[in-house]
């Protein structure tokens, strides 16, 4: 099943959107494992510990270093880049877009 890490900044109507659709889900949330306030990295760090994708609205600095982890042969699960506009359609088929790609942005 897929593992999900979902970052400080996100839509918590996504995230009980999520639940809805799917109560099995595997998603932790970081304020819930205590990294609240950790920079970017260290969110990642984390992340590719655990095998989990990160789902966030973060499109200033996530990217550039979940790349930055890949150039470097670190692990990366994945980073799913949710920042369109309407709640309702940046939840949908999330879960599916991260099973296809390692990293994906969407813009």
């Amino acid at each position: 099943m897929l593992k999900l890490l979902v970052d400080e900044n996100f839509d918590n109507t996504i995230v009980r959107g999520l639940f809805r659709r799917n109560p099995m889900l595997d998603m932790v949330r970081v304020q819930d494992i205590g990294l609240s306030g950790e920079d970017d990295p260290t969110i990642l760090e984390w992340a590719a510990q655990e095998g989990r994708v990160l789902l966030t609205h973060d499109v200033a600095t996530i990217t550039r270093y979940a790349y930055d982890r890949v150039r470097q042969g670190q692990p990366m699960p994945g980073v799913q880049d949710c920042c369109s506009n309407s709640a309702s359609t940046r939840d949908r088929g999330i879960v599916e877009r991260c099973r296809r790609s390692r990293i994906i942005i969407c813009f």
